[in-house]
């Protein structure tokens, strides 16, 4: 979506129009590469880095476009959501020092960036999903207003509709309801690319394929979102749902997400590619095209190939192939867009190192690999290793079946040091890269791991909130000192340093594992739930989940009391016999402040929380106690 001047394709003779032009493009790019028009002699790699902008207390700091006038020029550029940004890094001659010097490079861009966001109030995160994000923050208003962005918005909401579910299994499960593609901004990924000679583009894209699921097993860092625990890279599985323009239909047919991993080995040219996708994927998005692709050629001037492109960069495969141009000529590059952002800076480098020295050595280990391992079983081990990072267990050549530690200490890492070692890159550089990926196999810690630890942990003495607050802060802390991933000490509740309820909202703070009665259950079934359960308070709702009343302890007691002074009996009675009606409720994106306030002057213990007329959680005076004491216990480290 880095193409400025795209605009949603809305009509019949716009849609036929850009098609002449991606067909053009294709021939031409079939007769560029008939007659050896690409550059070989020098092969280069490159890389974007895309990051989180957060607040002071670690929520979404949506104001990218102020951002952007600070930084004035550079190879800086929005993202999708305001809270997000990207750096494109230049290009680097694959070999010598290239590793270390994009070390360098992305530590002064993202230094630079950190530095003029904070004079801001803000700051920045690398990570693949921020653990603080609230379904509020992917509303449509925070979409950066730029037309690329709103076309591709309304290309998706044409082709699928406004409103779709998310579904995601995983330790917890997330089921919700959304009805903007700005979800898709959940993710935040670190894309490495590799240009590659022409000649040896099927061959190295198969790799690619082939490598993805261990490079990504070990640089899994998205585990949370919404505060649940999910995959261990969910931006995988967020990003399939998110941009999936397919509806529901027949079981029969097979229908092709627009994000993919891809359908089967590469064969021919990487124009089969673009033919598949051309062949699968409608026109989203067109564009002005004032190019004259055969006139240039004629002339020994290389096209850009615009319409091509922007077809190209409305389907999202993992990896994706790139034409690109540079001085000049004409190049091919795989770009892997599976990599997310951090833990840190050398972290990225490192995941980099890794694929590049695969991408670079494989083919000395195996020729074809697409004669050694069945296609499915590179696509079902990419899943597999999105979900369980390190504790996955591959199907690898000849039907093999091997973990990913194994598999990345006894043959993966010595392939990518060959790898590295043909393309001349420094010893050093090697040495210290592909380290970080040996030590984050031993010791098992990956990004989702941390997370997932420090949740754990962290949960037991406080509040979902609360703990996604102090995961970040210290996510934050610790790509300061910079060291990697493998060496972080788990976060602490001491990592809330600037925690102040008064800023939160309900939504952050609310039970939402509920415990319901219907109006028809009857009294003793209430009384016994209110003791099993340990609470107090009890919405009632109707089938559809709409709130209708609310039971309470003292209200049963009072029942039962009344009840044996006469009867002794209370089976005939039901929860609408004594049930509230209409209570009192609040909004999820209201204050806490603001439900405090209502509580004391209603002089009520609780308030249900409603959205679109549904229950969505509850608020009562423990999860105050639980702020109060985490307040108490932050001002009093302040004290010390």
């Amino acid at each position: 979506m880095g193409e400025e001047r795209v605009k949603l394709a809305d009509d019949n003779e716009q849609i036929q129009t850009f098609m002449k032009h991606v067909l053009r493009d294709l021939r031409a790019l079939q007769k560029m590469l008939d007659e050896n028009w690409f550059e070989t002699d020098t092969l280069r790699i490159g890389a974007e880095q895309e990051l989180c902008m957060v607040d002071a207390h670690g929520k979404v700091f949506p104001r990218s476009l102020d951002v952007l006038k600070k930084l004035g020029e550079g190879n800086y550029t929005t993202e999708f959501a305001l809270f997000n940004l990207e750096i494109n890094m230049d290009p680097l001659k694959f070999g010598g020092d290239c590793l270390s010097q994009m070390e360098n490079n992305l530590h002064k861009e993202v230094e630079y960036v950190r530095e003029n966001v904070r004079e801001m109030g803000g700051n920045i995160l690398l990570t693949g999903i921020l653990p603080t994000i609230r379904k509020m923050d992917v509303d449509i208003e925070n979409l950066t207003p730029l037309k690329r962005y709103e076309a591709l918005c309304e290309a998706i909401n044409k082709l699928r509709g406004k409103e779709f579910e998310l579904r995601i299994q995983g330790m917890d499960e997330l089921l919700m309801k959304f009805d903007s593609p700005l979800l898709e901004a959940c993710n935040t990924g670190f894309q490495v690319h590799l240009q590659v000679k022409p000649s040896e583009f099927v061959n190295r894209y198969n790799i690619a394929q082939a490598v993805t699921a261990p490079v990504l097993a070990a640089a899994v860092n998205s585990p949370i979102l919404f505060g649940k625990r999910l995959w261990a890279e969910t931006r995988v599985a967020l990003f399939h749902q998110s941009i999936d323009t397919r509806q529901v239909g027949e079981h029969l047919r097979d229908s092709s997400p627009r994000v993919t991993f891809g359908n089967q080995w590469l064969e021919n040219s990487i124009l089969d590619i673009y033919k598949e996708d051309i062949s699968r994927y409608r026109v989203m998005l067109s564009a002005e095209i004032e190019e004259e692709v055969e006139e240039l050629m004629e002339k020994g001037m290389t096209p850009e190939l615009m319409a091509l492109n922007v077809h190209n960069s409305s389907v999202y495969r993992w990896n994706r192939p790139c034409y690109g141009v540079s001085n000049g000529k004409p190049h091919l590059r795989i770009e892997n867009r599976v990599l997310p952002s951090g833990p840190t800076v050398v972290d990225e480098v490192a995941n980099a190192a890794f694929w590049l020295g695969l991408l670079n050595g494989f083919e000395d280990e195996y020729p074809d690999i697409t004669q050694e391992m069945d296609f499915d079983n590179a696509r079902m081990n990419f899943f597999a290793a999105s979900k369980m990072g390190l504790d996955t267990k591959f199907v690898w050549t000849k039907d093999r079946k091997i973990t990913a530690v194994e598999l990345i200490k006894e043959e993966l890492l010595p392939i990518a040091r060959n790898g590295l070692n043909k393309a001349n890159i420094d010893s050093s550089d090697i040495d210290t890269y592909l380290s970080i990926i040996e030590d984050r196999a031993d010791t098992a810690q990956t990004g989702s791991y941390w997370v997932v630890k420090s949740y754990g942990k962290l949960i037991k003495d406080g509040n979902k909130e609360q703990a996604l607050s102090a995961i970040t802060n210290a996510m934050i802390k610790n790509q300061n000192k910079g060291e990697p991933v493998h060496k972080w000490g788990m976060a602490r509740v001491e990592d809330l340093e600037h925690w102040k309820p008064s800023k939160l909202m309900v939504e952050e703070f609310m039970t939402t594992d509920l415990f319901t009665v219907r109006k028809d259950d009857i009294l003793e079934f209430v009384a016994n739930l209110l003791d099993w359960r340990k609470i107090r308070y009890l919405p009632v709702e109707d089938d559809q989940k709409h709130l209708i009343g609310l039971i309470t302890m003292r209200q049963l007691l009072r029942e039962y009391s009344r009840t044996e002074e006469k009867t002794n009996d209370t089976g005939s009675k039901t929860v609408s016999d004594v049930m509230i009606q209409n209570p009192i409720t609040i909004h999820p994106e209201a204050s806490i402040m603001e439900a405090m306030a209502i509580m004391k002057d209603q002089q009520i213990g609780c308030l249900p929380v409603v959205k679109n007329s549904r229950l969505v959680g509850i608020i009562t005076e423990g999860n105050f106690m639980n702020i109060t004491i985490r307040l108490l216990k932050t001002l009093e480290n302040k004290s010390d």
